[in-house]
Order: structure tokens, then sequence, then C-alpha cells
């Protein structure tokens, strides 16, 4: 059985590529694909995919559209700073464990 890691991205996070082709964009999470431990980011790692003739697209063609990226490519952007941080976790006033930015010490919402 393959151990399971905590994954420190999100759904609608602000991320930024530390690596591969598309290193230096920044974009929103759109999914996460926590059992292969990969996200999609909105206008990163852009692919061509070929498409057959459809009802929604009668002449087919090629279509651009965003790839997974592994988190290890990723790094959240601090909403205080606006640069890049790692992600800790800590009890809030309330008792409750959020994730929070290591280098404001900002909650990340």
């Amino acid at each position: 059985m393959e151990k399971k890691t905590k994954l420190k991205i999100k759904k609608g996070d602000l991320v930024k590529v530390i690596a591969g082709d598309s290193k230096g964009s920044q974009g929103k999470v759109v999914e996460v694909l926590v059992d292969k431990n990969r996200a999609v980011v909105e206008g990163a790692n852009m692919v061509s995919k070929h498409t057959k003739p459809n009802a929604a697209n009668p002449n087919g063609g090629i279509v651009k559209q965003e790839a997974a990226i592994h988190i290890s490519n990723l790094a959240l952007i601090d909403p205080k700073t606006g640069a890049t941080t790692r992600v800790g976790r800590q009890k809030n006033a309330d008792g409750k464990l959020v994730r929070v930015a290591k280098k404001s010490g900002e909650e990340i919402k």
C-alpha cells in the first residue's frame, strides 16, 4: 500500500510554477489530483490536444488546454507579500487547525 501524503496545495490557491517548461508562470489551482500528487494550474503547462469533430466542435482540430503539474514543481504565493512561501499548519484563535504562510505567518484562506 502506498503512503498517502498530506498535500499543502488546495483548489483555488494562487501558485507559482518553480520548475519545468512553464517556470515563472502564476495561476490559480483549478483541480488537485490527490492520488497522482498533481495539480492543474490555470494558464500553465499548456498542451495541444487533437480533437475529433463532435457536436460542440463540428470541425474538430487542435485545442490548447492545461495539463497537470507535479505538486513539487509548485510554490504557494504568500497572500501578504506576494512572494513564494512554504506552508505550515497552526491553530487559530478558535482552536481550529489552519494553513499559514511560513514567511509572513499570514493565514491562507
